[in-house]
Formats: structure tokens, C-alpha cells, sequence
């Protein structure tokens, strides 16, 4: 196994990401909870768009999982849709590639196997590839994905339902049937339920919302107030 991914086993990657219009949206917030997450142990860093992953680069030494989110009209996959979505990323300072990994239509008209291995060959990085099923995760790693991961669960048409919480069946599901590390993605908002996935077997886990967007974080309380 690659030693970057091999570092990450049993430990936790946080999503330092920002919605547009979101008071944080900036890469130098973006960086500032890098640096504040590394802090607290965090051994990788998620983090989406050249602009953030360069400022976070510059900031941190922990490996940074990258993408790009690019929506065109037409096409579902966005995540990364595409080489030149994963050139950027990298060139920007990101040590992996993550990308949509399931076999919908790309606006490059670029198969999912054909960007794997251009990643590979021409960029010299590990890919992630974001599944939202079962299915996504089989395609995936024939396409040459080195780790699968549970991200999209719940947020395509074709994939899994949406869920409160994580998606734990998916992860048991992909650990029995896939070679590749699974990485755990979606909708973790308390500890032991980060717990609950390593004892289904994943490699690793990532949280975003429940870490690094005040915003939402404030809301999930507000809503617990009495009426």
C-alpha cells in the first residue's frame, strides 16, 4: 500500500470547506482551521478549489486530500469531473486526488478508468473516489481507484437513500466486498458514531459539517431550544 495512505490508517481526516456566501469562505479561513484542526490531531485534510488548497498547503504539513467542484449543466458528476479539474488540485499542492467515482456521464466525455490512470501516470498521485453505493465502489476500484469511500452516500439520484447519520451499512457493505482501504464520509456528527465505523472496518473516516461550519453547527443547537 502507498505510505500517504497508509499513514491515514485509523485516524481522522477533516473537511476544511466553505459554501459561497458563508462568512468563512475564504482560503485564508480555510487555512486558519486547517492549522486549527491539525491542532487537534486531525491526520489529513480535506479541502475543495486551487485557491484553498494552496493557502492550506502553505500552512500545514498534514496530507491533503483534493478537489475540485465544478456543477455544468447537464452532468450530475461534479466532483472532479474531470483531468484538468485534478491537475489543478495537484499543482496546487494536494497529495490525493478525490473525485466523483461513480460511471456517469463526465463534461470531458472522459471515462472514470481514462482519469485514474492519467492521475497516475501523468500527476503521480493516489485517488480517492467518492461512491454512493455499493456499485459505485465495485466500479470504482475497477477503474483503478486506491480507496473508496462513502462521501456521495445518500446526495445522488442513482446511490443510496439520505440518512440522519452516517451511512454504516454502505461502509460494512464496501469493506467486505472491495480490496482497496474504504473511507468513511457523510453526515457524522458525534464521536461514537465515528467509533461505530471503525468497528465495521473502515480505514479511516472524514468529518466536515460537524467540525468546521459554525453556521450549521449553531443551527443543530438552535434547534434544540424550547419553543
Amino acid at each position: 500500500m502507498n505510505s500517504l495512505i497508509e499513514s491515514l490508517s485509523g485516524k481522522l481526516i477533516v473537511s476544511c470547506q466553505a459554501v459561497a456566501g458563508e462568512p468563512l469562505n475564504d482560503p485564508i479561513y480555510m487555512a486558519a482551521m486547517a492549522r486549527a484542526v491539525a491542532v487537534g490531531g486531525a491526520a489529513g485534510i480535506r479541502a475543495n478549489g486551487a485557491d484553498n488548497i494552496a493557502a492550506i498547503r502553505a500552512s500545514v504539513a498534514l496530507p491533503i486530500l483534493g478537489i475540485n467542484k465544478r456543477r455544468v449543466e447537464g452532468f450530475e458528476v461534479f466532483i472532479t469531473p474531470d483531468f484538468e479539474d485534478a491537475r489543478l488540485v495537484v499543482d496546487a499542492g494536494a497529495d490525493i486526488v478525490a473525485l466523483d467515482g461513480s460511471n456517469g456521464a463526465r463534461p470531458g466525455g472522459e471515462a472514470l478508468a481514462d482519469i485514474i490512470g492519467r492521475i497516475h501516470s501523468e500527476l503521480n498521485v493516489p485517488v480517492m473516489a467518492d461512491c454512493s453505493s455499493l456499485e459505485d465502489g465495485v466500479y470504482a476500484e475497477a477503474a483503478g481507484a486506491d480507496i473508496i469511500a462513502t462521501t456521495l452516500a445518500g446526495y445522488t439520484t442513482h446511490g443510496r437513500p439520505s440518512l440522519p447519520g452516517p451511512d454504516l451499512d454502505l461502509i460494512s457493505m464496501l469493506v467486505e466486498r472491495v480490496q482497496k482501504p474504504v473511507i468513511a464520509e457523510g453526515r457524522f456528527h458525534e464521536p461514537g458514531e465515528v467509533a461505530q465505523a471503525f468497528e465495521r472496518g473502515v480505514f479511516a473516516v472524514v468529518i466536515g459539517t460537524a467540525i468546521t461550519r459554525p453556521g450549521e453547527i449553531t443551527r443543530r443547537f438552535v434547534a434544540a431550544l424550547p419553543q
